[in-house]
């Protein structure tokens, strides 16, 4: 049977020495398994809670503001981001501590996640401003069929590394239960924030945001 994902709790979200808890989790069911990109039956996503962000205007924030206006989650305590290596699109294996001294954007998504669809577009424009001052991306598919990923970042023209994670090994050492999620990463191996839901990735706090780390 293929996996399905199956809505099983809304918490407070938080970040913590133990690992990142995120509002909703999705749990395979136990006899399930990984045959298809998609979901059988409904698929819940989380859409981010309506914040007023529009294409850069070019207006400058600090990093707390940039925080706030972004609704982003702070750890409450320094964590070094769990390291990883998992497959690019071409095969090679990329690893998250080679990225050390470099910010990294860690995004989880899916094609048949539409949030995660609609927030790609302006990832890229943030990715393209920043990427040769030492900007990294990391576009981490859960697809369980990973021969649908290639094309369709192809249909739409994205740069941006994208990491295949079929298994979810990567996502669940990050304890992702929803999607879209993303994780920043400072140049010292620290999480930084975590956003739950899509954002407009390309607004002035977005660019601010990495601009503030960049600095750090």
């Amino acid at each position: 049977m293929p996996r399905t994902l199956v809505l099983v709790a809304v918490a407070v979200a938080a970040l913590g020495l133990s690992g990142v808890a995120l509002v909703v989790a999705f749990r395979p069911e136990p006899e399930a398994h990984v045959q298809q990109a998609a979901p059988v039956g409904p698929v819940v996503v989380v859409p981010a809670q309506p914040v007023a962000l529009k294409s850069r205007a070019g207006r400058t924030f600090g990093f707390d503001v940039a925080l706030r206006e972004l609704d982003l989650i702070r750890p409450s305590r320094q964590k070094l981001a769990e390291d990883f290596s998992a497959a690019l699109l071409g095969g090679r294996a990329l690893k998250l501590s080679e990225q050390r001294g470099k910010v990294v954007m860690i995004n989880f998504w899916a094609t048949w996640c539409p949030p995660c669809r609609e927030e790609m577009p302006a990832m890229e424009r943030l990715w393209r401003h920043h990427r040769d001052q030492g900007f990294v991306m990391l576009a981490v598919s859960v697809d369980s069929v990973t021969a649908k990923v290639k094309p369709y970042i192809d249909e739409h023209g994205f740069t941006f590394p994208i990491l295949l994670d079929p298994e979810m090994d990567v996502a669940n050492a990050y304890g992702v239960r929803a999607l879209p999620s993303s994780f920043f990463v400072d140049r010292h191996g620290q999480l930084t924030a975590l956003a739950l839901g899509p954002r407009a990735w390309d607004s002035d706090a977005s660019h601010s945001l990495v601009e503030a780390l960049l600095r750090r």
